[in-house]
């Protein structure tokens, strides 16, 4: 189902994209294709286009919020991919030393501070 909604995210896109790339901002737009292609007229044809890019606009944020809730409440364990495998199967960082046995050295034993009396 998440797959489907990409897919529909992409198209729905690439529709808002050639929407815009058709809309004239001075209003000629489709409308100026040929006498034969202006079949709605200029003020009518603004007026489809402009809805048209509202509508797609609106399909894309109800998309893209789908594509999230879904993508969190699913499973934890990841997609299944070859990324998610290699995430959970990483090495755990080595110790400092590259990994040799360390011994545990006691902490030096340190002499209480006294007060700095030469100062005035």
């Amino acid at each position: 189902m998440l797959i489907l909604f990409i897919v529909l995210l992409v198209i729905v896109c690439v529709a808002l994209g050639l929407f815009v790339l058709i809309q004239n901002p001075k209003g000629g737009g489709l409308a100026t294709g040929g006498a034969s292609s202006n079949m709605f007229g200029v003020q009518r044809t603004g007026d489809v286009l402009e809805k048209g890019t509202w509508v797609l606009l609106a399909l894309i944020v109800v998309f893209s919020l789908a594509i999230t809730a879904m993508s969190k409440s699913g499973s934890t364990t990841g997609t299944g991919s070859k990324i998610d495998e290699h995430i959970n199967k990483a090495a755990t960082p080595s110790p400092i030393g590259g990994g040799l046995p360390t011994t545990k050295q006691a902490p030096a034993a340190t002499a209480p501070k006294t007060a700095d009396t030469t100062k005035k």
